[in-house]
């Protein structure tokens, strides 16, 4: 496998939070995970957290859906979460939105745990350079920032203008500012041909990225766009491409979905993560917009451990896929959800008749099991911190 060189571009500050706060702890605490897990307890490995439902864009197939007003977590919420996760080992924190850099008080939770990691989720049009400055100095945020297509693709598939320039724009505000920058592509039919072509990866190299997460697109939300999901033969090229492209770019690309061997992988299913939304709810992914317990219940702990919801959810979908139950049944979720009288959490109304009538898609489930080639990533994918690839 080549070395992403780059990673040696980036501030010392940034580079020592990421080996100390992501890499060691990150390894102790999917190390304490794997040991709740074999006791039976269910805290998750890493907490994703949604710190608004407000954006500035209009995605096709985003799941985020604003009411009449934003939903927002408090920054004592937040710092709640946080300090009940570290009891538990757990010191690496997703932060999405909506878009996350429209939260004003952000920064100041980056600033209240130099010890932990986060990694930010941003559509890229906000990362201005004081922003990008600041994130510097704190030294452990690394932004991961969508690109969605070309300078043609990337304005329909986001409901904006200019989104590709100005995507590119927070791409090199980032590296300038020495920050160990990630981009992601949620891969759609629209977007297959430029995500997985050498150019596209070569480009990135050039523009010192520092790694390079490959998703799958999910037909949700109020604008699901089901004609944009993958065929089989598509999953299958993405999952070959990635293969291959580990032993061939100098960057390091991170999927969600497949583990050492080619086994498909769910982390909701598996445990290794969930997601907190902004209004407090915990549901099993931030796709799975059904929840039974919110933070405001009390500990955090007590919380995870006394929901039935979602140990049913571990047990009911690892007997029935190893891939996203959202494309491959979404019927039966529906009806998941109404035996356990979860709560809609999704701001849409319709989300259960959605379900109900929406196609069933292929998902990583459907693939065909490649192993990997690259020696190093089947042994970080075995043995070692999973967590850039935790939220699928």
């Amino acid at each position: 496998m080549p070395f992403p060189k780059q990673i040696f571009h980036s501030d010392q500050k940034c580079l020592r939070k990421f080996i100390v706060n992501f890499g060691i702890k990150g390894a102790l605490g999917l190390r304490k995970f794997r040991i709740r897990q074999k006791q039976g307890k269910i805290f998750p490995a890493f907490q994703f957290i949604s710190v608004t439902n407000d954006c500035n864009l209009n995605c096709q197939g985003c799941w985020v859906t604003r009411g009449e007003k934003a939903d927002r977590l408090d920054f004592q919420d937040i710092c709640q979460i946080i300090n009940e996760s570290r009891k538990q080992g757990s010191n690496f924190f997703g932060i999405l939105g909506g878009e996350p850099l429209m939260y004003k008080p952000l920064t100041d939770i980056f600033r209240t745990y130099p010890g932990c990691y986060f990694q930010l989720f941003t559509n890229g049009t906000l990362l201005t350079d004081k922003v990008a400055h600041e994130l510097r100095q704190l030294g452990n945020v690394t932004p991961l920032i969508s690109f969605e297509g070309d300078e043609t693709v990337a304005d329909i598939r986001r409901g904006g203008h200019e989104v590709y320039s100005k995507t590119l724009g927070a791409v090199r505000i980032a590296v300038k500012n020495r920050l160990i920058a990630g981009v992601a592509v949620s891969v759609c039919k629209s977007n297959i041909g430029m995500a997985l072509s050498a150019e596209f990866v070569n480009m990135l190299i050039a523009e010192k990225v520092s790694y390079l997460w490959y998703y799958i697109y999910r037909p949700t939300g109020a604008n699901p766009e089901y004609g944009l999901a993958l065929s089989p033969d598509e999953v299958e090229k993405l999952r070959r491409f990635i293969v291959d492209a580990r032993t061939q770019f100098g960057i390091a690309i991170i999927d969600a979905y497949w583990k050492d061997d080619g086994t498909p992988f769910c982390p909701a299913a598996d445990g290794l993560s969930h997601h907190i939304n902004p209004a407090g709810f915990i549901e099993p992914c931030p796709v799975v917009q059904f929840a039974c317990e919110n933070i405001k219940n009390g500990n955090l702990a007590e919380t995870y451990e006394n929901s039935a919801f979602l140990k049913d959810f571990k047990e009911k979908v690892a007997a029935k896929t190893r891939g996203c139950v959202l494309m491959e049944d979404p019927q039966w979720l529906a009806g998941f959800a109404q035996r356990h009288s979860a709560l809609n959490t999704s701001n849409r109304e319709n989300q259960l008749q959605q379900l109900s009538g929406s196609p069933v898609f292929c998902s990583h489930g459907s693939c065909p099991k490649i192993p990997e080639k690259s020696r190093i990533y089947r042994f970080f994918k075995k043995y070692a911190f999973f967590g850039l690839g935790a939220y699928g």
